[in-house]
């Protein structure tokens, strides 16, 4: 990593707040931009958040607003209403007073005397989503946006649902995270000693678990089609760069975007990255200069200057080599391809059968298949990537390939075809496919799931009636990847997923039939790079990073550690997130943080399923003193599931608000 501390421009930084349409409620803004940018304007960045700029986010900002503002540009970083320090009350993620109002920031910032007018949003995860959800809006100031590991589809491609079926792990794990970050105080140093406490106090009596809203919404229904651009691509007008990374679960929507986005105004960039900016350096890399490569952008659409990146391919990929499966690595093994279309022409579909001749075979998983997945978002941790596959394997009904002839590189989202009929009316089937080395170790190199009841389409619930023989075809997640010759491809199918998927309240099984079954892999034409100017990009560089000490609350305990009490026959995976544990700051903020989430599940009943979420979040500063505790838990029975959340604050250990809420919601689909 490069650290640039000086810039053509010398850089300031302000303070402010911006008003909203309604006029009474005001955001609190960051803004870097030049000191002399009242006589040489400049445009604008808008990164739009709720994860708090003056502490959560703060490490992360000082890398790149000072940046940006020392190559021209202003940059803005903006706490969503009832964030952080902005006035208001948290309302549910992307709901319709968070767009609008990321609208009135959008115009704001292009009325200012210092802004030419025109404006960029940026931002990875919610600040990604936002950004293309802002630009379906098309506010007439808003001229290209930067989207990296976010979704065009809010409902089959984010923490709550995939492939229709309930995500056990994240629809539980991140209604909690936000349970907890939805709880954090305003900083006095911002909104003044006075208001504190009084503006924590109404955030607080406004809130509501995500979890509830989330579960009441089984398919894809108007709630999840609000914010999925993916329902009217043509609404965006805004010039897209869209990132993602292969160890992301977003990184389809970089696929789908440079697919459907009309015009020539998209580009589609993605790596071996995790959720994370590809900046930052942490595992897998390589790292690239992102930020230089967003200049590139933001130069050629914000300041009409002709910087080359719309020559660049439509689309860049990082196309993965194999390495012997673990759960980290500090950099992958690969190399940059371009397409200059997508769908691309070097791309053909090779169709794999199951097997020939063979006879019907049962997939029927114990409950606890899926405990070596990884982490559904991968952070750059040391537990995050999924470790050998080999137990789960043996867990699931695997289907090899011969030892390949010859290197077989892929490229986009395999297909499996299913001959195949349900023992029960309501299953899931999930199917991985996997690089099995000579020695039998099994890497994971893709994995996609079908609830049987979402096979007509997500937005209904269709039973399966057993005794009866279907086809049903679906997609598995992106890749680039590249099996070696004497490897074998693996097709691994089973019927649970836990804790990825929140199993069906009936245990059943699948009865397929392997001749009548397929793998449809995309493989991408080895000779298609000959004549291609080669894929480069800049060493990372930021600006100098802000001076934090990270610490971590209590003992240290393991990421992600699995137990087995045999008697019981019940598995236990606890996980500690790690999203940066605790952390001193140099005004003499000291926020602490932790958090554990545990997944119980008994290998032969879906009913025993159980999943909660605790996190304790404390922030001091002087004699400012305050802190939250959270609990969340999910269950079910065969007919509903049962949600129980808490939340509990204080200020110098009294407390403000207490407040517990029970809900239950039918099965649909889940």
């Amino acid at each position: 990593m490069r650290y640039r501390e000086h810039f053509d421009r010398q850089v300031a930084r302000e303070d402010v707040w911006i008003p909203t349409r309604d006029g009474r409620t005001h955001l609190h803004a960051r803004i870097w931009r030049p000191a002399d940018a009242g006589t040489a304007p400049v445009p604008a960045l808008l990164e739009y958040l709720p994860y708090r700029k003056t502490d959560w986010t703060a490490p992360r900002d000082a890398q790149r607003h000072p940046w940006y503002a020392g190559h021209g540009y202003a940059s803005v970083r903006v706490d969503i209403r009832g964030h952080g320090d902005s006035e208001g009350t948290p309302g549910d993620e992307y709901d319709a007073q968070e767009l609008a109002d990321g609208v009135d920031v959008v115009n704001w910032l292009a009325r200012q005397p210092w802004c030419t007018g025109r404006v960029g949003m940026f931002g990875i995860s919610w600040g990604g989503f936002n950004s293309l959800q802002i630009a379906a809006l098309a506010p007439e100031p808003l001229k290209a946006i930067v989207t990296v590991c976010s979704t065009d589809d809010r409902y089959d491609n984010d923490v709550h649902y995939m492939g229709g079926a309930v995500l056990g792990v994240d629809m539980l794990a991140w209604a909690g995270t936000m349970l907890a970050f939805a709880s954090r105080p305003p900083d006095p140093t911002s909104v003044g000693q006075d208001r504190w406490l009084p503006m924590w106090r109404e955030r607080l009596e406004a809130l509501d678990p995500f979890l509830h809203t989330w579960l009441a919404h089984q398919q894809r229904d108007d709630y999840w089609r609000h914010g999925s651009v993916c329902e009217d691509y043509s609404a965006i007008d805004a010039a897209v760069l869209a990132v993602g990374g292969w160890n992301d679960p977003y990184r389809d929507t970089v696929l789908r975007l440079v697919e459907h986005l009309p015009g020539d105004r998209v580009r589609g960039l993605i790596g071996p990255w995790s959720h994370q900016y590809p900046d930052r350096g942490l595992p897998p890399g390589p790292a690239i200069g992102f930020l230089q490569e967003t200049l590139r952008w933001w130069d050629q659409h914000l300041k009409d200057e002709d910087t080359g990146i719309m020559r660049e391919p439509k689309l860049r990929a990082w196309l993965n080599d194999p390495v012997p499966p673990a759960t980290s690595h500090d950099v992958l093994p690969g190399r940059w391809v371009g397409e200059p279309d997508w769908p691309s022409g070097d791309v053909s579909w090779d169709e794999r059968p199951l097997g020939r001749g063979a006879a019907p075979v049962l997939v029927r998983s114990p409950q606890h298949t899926g405990l070596d997945a990884g982490r559904f978002f991968p952070f750059g941790n040391a537990s995050d990537l999924p470790p050998d596959q080999r137990e789960e394997d043996g867990r699931s009904v695997c289907f090899d390939s011969q030892p390949l002839d010859e290197r077989v590189e892929i490229l986009g989202r395999p297909r499996v075809r299913l001959r195949l009929d349900s023992a029960t009316p309501r299953a899931h089937v999930i199917a991985r496919i996997c690089d099995v080395a000579p020695d039998g170790s099994s890497t994971l190199v893709t994995r996609g799931v079908l609830n049987l009841l979402s096979r007509h389409g997500r937005d209904r619930a269709v039973e399966w009636t057993p005794g009866t023989y279907g086809t049903v075809e679906f997609e598995l997640n992106g890749i680039g990847y590249a099996f070696p010759p004497g490897h074998r491809v693996r097709v691994a199918l089973s019927d649970t997923y836990w804790p990825w998927v929140w199993p069906h309240g009936e245990r059943g099984g699948l009865t397929v039939l392997p001749a009548e079954s397929a793998v449809l892999l995309p493989v991408r034409d080895s000779a298609a790079d000959e004549g291609r100017a080669p894929i480069r990009f800049e060493e990372p560089e930021q600006a100098p990073p802000l001076p934090v000490e990270y610490g971590r609350t209590g003992e240290p305990t393991p990421e992600r550690l699995v137990t087995h009490d045999v008697a019981k026959g019940e598995w236990t995976l606890e996980v500690d997130p790690n999203y940066g544990g605790s952390r001193l700051y140099p005004d003499g903020l000291r926020y602490e943080e932790s958090a554990r989430e545990t997944y119980r599940i008994r290998a032969d009943d879906p009913l025993s399923a159980q999943a909660v979420s605790e996190w304790t979040i404390r922030l001091r500063r002087g004699d400012w003193d305050a802190e939250i505790i959270t609990r969340t838990e999910l269950r079910a029975t065969a007919a509903e599931f049962i949600m129980d959340s808490r939340m509990e604050a204080r200020a110098d250990g009294e407390t403000v608000v207490e407040r517990a809420w029970h809900r239950t919601t039918p099965r649909t689909s889940g």
